[in-house]
């Protein structure tokens, strides 16, 4: 055989292409149109136009087109082969290009039935006489783009809504569009996947449709969105992740298809965590294994499919796709069709170590490498590895490697992704909890107890709360499964009770967080399926009661005790804001980057955060300080990202830039958050334009709405303006000059001396260099100017008589805040010496946190000794004593001889200060 006859005449003679029988068969009928492809990859443009060579040569119609399609498809084959085999293309070259091939035949094939049938019935009507579009709809890996080269298309056909068709001119030939569209169907396999002298172009599978084989070949839109609401089965999400529109050509582009799309996403993607589907994966995947065991019964070589045996493609296509669906709803940039882009992203998102997911997108580029190896020999759809040695040394060669070596190689990728599957679904692998009885969601066997016997198991508090389920409205609506579920979940605790591992308390608070969230079975599916995450919850719900308040107010953060992240030791802001805009450019990708998911997206975030921030909290791992300065560095991330996005989508909006700029004071100023506090912020521009008030005035009130209000994720912060000049009566957001005057005293319209209090612990949050370093500078001046320093200190104690007045303290204890000698007496003393002081000593102005302040007052001479350091101590104790009550919602007063050291020694401050 010449080397011309073997290739295109500009590519290079094949060496191992020509082992192929496939390839052989191919140069022995088709010598001649093999030269109709251009050098290099098969594009659809190259395709194309060898496609409309092909048509001009034969006969016209739908007869000329099938023959094209199909010689087409041999000599796009015989390319591929010499591409992969002596080129090493790329795998996505390869799948890239059949998925193209199916693309381009599928869009000719819809063109011309249509056409043969609206000559004969007339075209589709929908209202006002407009055409009615077909949707051919591509799954698995041809909505992926990840055809092999001996694949079947699985196809699903949707028309937009149900009529009638034109007919012809004197009202013959009408048809229903569902009669229409089921004869398009029809036809259309005619031409692609029915086998003539040329073979076929692709095999067809319309299983996937609804109702499967018993269903209509095409459906509606309308009857589509019912079937996926009321019918559509969990296994069928993992068919849908990977659906896209893959003809005709005019409709993949077109602003119909977003209807699809929307009776589409919302039945892949919950809205809340979705550790239901798990279940549903691990029956799928058994009828898998039970059908290959089933083929190579009695055929041992049939054993080793690199598609469907243990480790094999599908094992590692079903761990992404799970992941993909339990937490696309959550996150939006999981939402991709292909294998490896999802492995990435989910590395990206922290779903899957780095490392993991490089060894199986490596395991899986290797093993459909194999796998069209194996097709391309004798052009059969099959996965299993030949047995004549000759193959299997060929197939090696083509690789680049010995045969032993291969079979190595082959052996250890299909073990790790063996291993990596069966740790997801809870089989054998990592161990998952550190308590006993956590081997896995089955681990107390697939019957759940009976209430009545599993309170025989329980006592004390846990039982009589679990007692409460005989007539509680909740669990008795339970579906079967969901109420097992609850059982096991209940039965577990219980082992773990009784090997002291948890508490009581803890136990009982467990049922207190699920009685409110039975509806949303996924949670329980979640506990049942990570025990891990199971311990975690219940240690975190016995150590204070405010963490159950806040899984009842934003259950879907409970994920975040199955992830990595919550070992992570601090918040970092740039990861927490590079994440966020990874997820906002995924939702911008599919269109849905609107206002709406923008604030669901922004709150799930924060919440989580938070969550996290609470869970190393109460597991004693950050002192009271580093839980301010974290919640804090939340705060102000949160309002960046929120203050950049608004600006983005003003319509007002001026420039591309705002010149703008959110000052923080109170808590937020002084890096103070605890869970929960609202945001005292003043809001400033510096910009010249004559519209910039009115421009300014419209983003502030967006960005307070987007801040405060409540969707279904809840809320991000209560907002404070009342430090803005004039307070409440003041315009919301002023220029920066007038509020620099106001501060300066300059002008009749001045600041009072409580605002020049608040302004020791103010700070600037977000804005321009320029405008932050003219902020500070304001702010020096503010502070560090000459005061009477008689009259400041009783302006500052009658401030504080007002304060103590308004928040009276009942009963017998001590509150660490307001009683005498609590924190506010510490940080009003640390105001004054501020102001009074810091003109003189510069150490004092920087906003440093009250107790560093102490601390610098002491060591310049402004205390006497030990006072400010013993103050500071106090400070820090009470901060923790008054941190750990709002974390157990203790409102009672704490008992005097708890802190009578640290009330003295605020005391001793206080008298040091004031006399």
């Amino acid at each position: 055989m010449q080397s011309a006859d073997l290739s295109s005449p500009a590519a290079p003679a094949p060496v191992q292409a020509a082992h192929s029988r496939f390839f052989q068969r191919l140069h022995r009928r088709y010598a001649e149109e093999l030269a109709l492809l251009p050098p290099g990859p098969p594009t659809r443009a190259a395709m194309e136009a060898a496609l409309a060579v092909l048509m001009a040569r034969g006969p016209g119609g739908a007869a000329g087109l099938g023959a094209a399609l199909r010689i087409l498809r041999q000599i796009v084959m015989e390319r591929l082969i010499v591409l992969d085999c002596d080129g090493q293309a790329p795998l996505e070259q390869i799948t890239h290009a059949v998925t193209a091939l199916a693309e381009l035949a599928l869009d000719h094939a819809c063109q011309q039935v249509r056409a043969d049938l609206d000559e004969r019935h007339g075209a589709p009507q929908g209202p006002g006489g407009r055409g009615v579009p077909l949707w051919i709809v591509g799954m698995g890996k041809l909505g992926a783009r990840e055809l092999n080269v001996s694949s079947d298309i699985d196809l699903i056909y949707v028309y937009e809504q149900d009529g009638e068709t034109a007919g012809q001119p004197d009202g013959r030939g009408k048809l229903s569009h569902h009669e229409y569209f089921a004869r398009a169907v029809k036809a259309i396999y005619g031409l692609i996947g029915d086998t003539t002298e040329h073979g076929f172009v692709f095999r067809v599978d319309l299983a996937l449709r609804p109702h499967g084989n018993s269903g209509p070949p095409a459906v509606s839109l309308q009857a589509l969105e019912e079937y996926l609401q009321v019918q559509g089965r969990e296994w069928e999400r993992f068919a849908w992740l990977k659906s896209r529109v893959v003809a005709p050509l005019e409709s993949v582009k077109g602003p119909e298809v977003q209807g699809l799309r929307g009776a589409v996403l919302p039945f892949v993607f919950r809205r809340y965590l979705d550790y239901s589907v798990f279940d549903a994966l691990r029956g799928l995947h058994r009828q898998i294994r039970d059908h290959a065991m089933q083929r190579s019964a009695g055929r041992p070589e049939r054993a080793n499919d690199v598609k469907l045996s243990r480790g094999g493609i599908r094992e590692i296509e079903f761990t992404v796709q799970l992941l993909q669906v339990v937490r696309g709803g959550q996150f939006p940039e999981l939402r991709c069709r292909s294998t490896l882009e999802a492995l990435q992203r989910l590395a990206r998102a922290g779903l899957m170590p780095q490392e993991t997911a490089a060894q199986l997108a490596a395991a899986y580029i290797f093993l459909r490498r194999v796998e069209h190896r194996i097709q391309y020999l004798d052009d059969q759809q099959t996965h299993v590895l030949p047995t004549r040695d000759d193959d299997l040394g060929w197939i090696a060669r083509t690789l680049g490697l010995d045969t032993c070596t291969f079979l190595h190689q082959l052996d250890a990728h299909r073990e790790f992704v063996a291993q990596e599957f069966d740790t997801l679904l809870g089989g054998a692998g990592k161990k998952q909890c550190s308590s006993g009885g956590c081997g896995g969601p089955r681990a107390q066997g697939d019957a759940a107890p009976e209430l009545d016997s599993l309170l025989e198991q329980l006592s004390g508090g846990f039982q009589e709360r679990v007692a409460q389920w005989r007539t509680h409205p909740r669990v008795q609506a339970l579906r079967d499964e969901a109420r097992a579920r609850l059982l096991r979940l209940v039965q577990r605790t219980a082992q773990w009770l009784r090997e002291g591992s948890v508490s009581e308390q803890a136990a009982v608070r467990l049922v207190d967080w699920l009685e409110p969230l039975l509806r949303r079975e996924s949670y329980l599916a979640l506990l049942l399926e990570r025990p891990f995450v199971h311990e975690r919850l219940l240690h975190l719900l016995g150590a204070a009661r405010w963490p159950a308040r806040y899984l009842l107010q934003h259950p879907g953060v409970i994920d975040e005790l199955a992830g990595e992240a919550l070992l992570a030791e601090r918040f970092v802001a740039p990861d927490f804001e590079h994440e966020l805009e990874l997820r906002r450019t995924a939702l911008r990708s599919t269109g849905e980057d609107d206002d709406e998911n923008l604030l669901d997206l922004l709150r799930r975030a924060h919440h989580a955060e938070v969550f996290r921030t609470l869970a190393r909290d109460v597991e004693g791992r950050m002192s009271v300080e580093q839980v301010a300065d974290d919640l804090s560095l939340l705060a102000d991330s949160v309002l960046r990202v929120t203050a950049r996005w608004c600006w983005e989508r003003l319509k007002t909006r001026h420039r591309e830039v705002p010149q703008f700029a959110i000052i923080g004071y109170g808590k937020l100023g002084g890096k103070e958050l605890g869970y929960g506090s609202d945001l005292d912020i003043v809001f400033v521009f510096d910009d010249d334009d004559e519209r910039a008030p009115e421009i300014y005035s419209a983003y502030v009130r967006k960005l307070i709405n987007w801040l405060t209000v409540k969707t279904g994720e809840g809320d991000l912060f209560e907002i404070d303006t009342a430090l803005r000049p004039n307070g409440n009566s003041g315009l919301l957001v002023t220029s920066f000059t007038a509020y620099a005057d106001y501060q300066q005293q300059r002008g009749s319209n001045t600041a009072w001396t409580w605002e020049h209090q608040a302004m020791t612990r103010a700070r600037f949050v977000l804005g321009s260099e320029d405008l932050r370093a003219r902020f500070d500078a304001v702010r020096e001046a503010v502070i560090t100017a000459p005061r009477d320093a008689a009259l400041l200190r009783a302006e500052i104690t009658a401030m504080r008589e007002r304060v103590r007045a308004a928040h009276p303290v009942r009963g017998e204890g001590f509150d660490v805040k307001h009683s005498p000698g609590g924190m506010v007496d510490a940080e009003f003393a640390v105001q004054y010496l501020v102001l009074s002081q810091s003109g003189a000593h510069p150490e004092l102005v920087g906003n440093v946190g009250n107790i560093a302040l102490l601390q610098r007052a002491e060591s310049v001479g402004l205390l006497p000794a030990d006072v400010g350091r013993a103050a500071a101590d106090a400070y820090r104790e009470l901060r923790r004593v008054q941190h750990r009550a709002r974390l157990n919602e203790d409102t009672a007063p704490t008992p005097l001889d708890q802190v009578r050291a640290q009330r003295d020694a605020v005391l001793a401050l206080w008298a040091a200060v004031f006399g």
